[in-house]
């Protein structure tokens, strides 16, 4: 059986990346080694998790583009739902994202705001798709 566990993002600072995911999202952390250079957050069947831009380099050798080191973010995005996108939005802003696409009503009713996190991910927080 093939499961889809995890998604790591590499960020500069891991134990403060995952206090933004902690206190906008409200999830909450599984892990975080000793160093606080690699950390989990629960997130349902599908965990988050970060690792230290040199815990990354240890294991990448061939590099890899830091999310610092573009002007857009990466053409990949985290999502999250939520009833309330208005009340969301302003509490991921208020602790340190930047609005990237402010509110659309999407032609088959969907809510959808974009932020960069403050590592440069971009986040879809939007209501569900019904």
């Amino acid at each position: 059986m093939i499961k889809f566990k995890y998604v790591i993002l590499y960020v500069e600072d891991v134990e403060k990346s995952m206090n933004f995911y902690q206190d906008t999202f409200g999830t909450t952390i599984k892990f975080i080694t000793p160093e606080k250079d690699y950390g989990e957050l629960i997130t349902g069947e599908t965990t988050l998790s970060f690792a230290s831009i040199s815990l990354a380099s240890s294991n990448i050798k061939q590099g890899f583009l830091s999310s610092k080191s573009v002007e857009k973010p990466f053409g990949i995005e985290l999502g999250f739902t939520t009833d309330d996108v208005e009340s969301l939005l302003e509490k991921a802003i208020k602790n340190g994202a930047v609005l990237y696409e402010n509110i659309a009503v999407k032609p088959w009713g969907q809510k959808v705001a974009y932020i960069k996190d403050p590592d440069h991910y971009l986040v879809e927080i939007c209501t569900e798709i019904q």
